[in-house]
C-alpha cells in the first residue's frame, strides 16, 4: 500500500509522515531536502535556479515511487510528484521565475513519466491558513526558508486548493491542520488516525 502526505511548506508534512510510520509500521519516504544541492541557491536566486530544482526533484520523487513499488512494502510518501508539476514548477512559470522553454521541456518530462507511475492508495492532504504555515516555517528554523514571502506561501496555497479539488486519482483524505497538534496532543494524532483507518477500511 502506498500512501502519500501532501500539503504546503510548513504544512506538517514530514512530522506526520514519521508518527503515521511509527504507529502503522509503515516504511516512511521523505523529500530529499538535506542532500539537495541547488535548495541554498534557489531561495537566494529564484529564477536561476529554479528548472535544475525542479528537475531535482523530480527525478527524485521519480525515484521513490519506482522504490516503493518494486518494493511491495506498505510504504507512506512524503510529498507526491504531484505537488511539483501541478503546484511548484506552474506557480514560478506564472511569476516569472521559470522560462516558458524550461516550464515546456519540464511539462513534457513529468507528463512522460506521469504515464509510468501509479498514484498513491491515499493522498492525505494537510490544509493550512497562511499564518500557521509563517508559524511552523519560523519554529523549525530552517536558514533557506528564512526569505520565504508571503505572497510566494499564498499562491502555493491557491494552487493546492485548486489542485486538490479537481484531483480524482485515487481515495484523497483532507486534514485541517490549524486547529489540531498532532506533535504534542496524542487526542488530535489519534483522530487523524481514526479518520486514516476510515479510509484503509475502504481500500479493501
Amino acid at each position: 500500500m502506498h500512501i502519500a502526505v501532501a500539503g504546503n511548506i510548513g504544512a506538517g508534512k514530514t512530522t506526520l509522515t514519521t508518527l503515521l510510520a511509527k504507529h502503522y509500521k509503515w516504511n516512511a519516504q521523505f523529500e530529499d531536502v538535506v542532500d539537495n544541492p541547488y535548495l541554498d541557491d534557489f531561495y537566494t536566486q529564484m529564477e536561476r535556479w529554479s528548472f535544475n530544482l525542479q528537475i531535482y526533484f523530480l527525478n527524485s520523487r521519480y525515484r521513490q515511487i519506482l522504490k516503493i513499488r518494486e518494493s511491495g512494502k506498505n510504504v507512506i510518501q512524503d510529498r507526491t510528484i504531484y505537488e511539483d508539476a501541478h503546484i511548484f514548477a506552474p506557480n514560478l512559470h506564472a511569476m516569472g521565475l521559470m522560462t516558458n522553454r524550461d516550464f515546456e521541456n519540464y511539462k513534457s518530462l513529468f507528463e512522460l513519466m506521469e504515464t509510468l507511475v501509479q498514484p498513491p492508495d491515499l493522498l492525505i492532504y494537510l490544509r493550512s491558513s497562511i499564518p500557521n504555515l509563517v508559524n511552523q516555517i519560523h519554529k523549525r528554523g530552517r536558514e533557506y526558508e528564512n526569505s520565504i514571502s508571503i505572497d510566494y506561501l499564498s499562491r502555493l496555497n491557491e494552487r493546492y486548493e485548486a489542485w486538490v479539488n479537481t484531483y480524482e486519482k485515487g481515495n484523497l483524505l483532507v486534514i485541517d491542520v490549524d486547529n489540531i497538534n498532532f506533535v504534542d496532543e496524542p487526542e488530535d494524532l489519534g483522530q487523524v488516525i481514526n479518520k486514516i483507518d476510515a479510509e484503509i477500511h475502504g481500500l479493501f
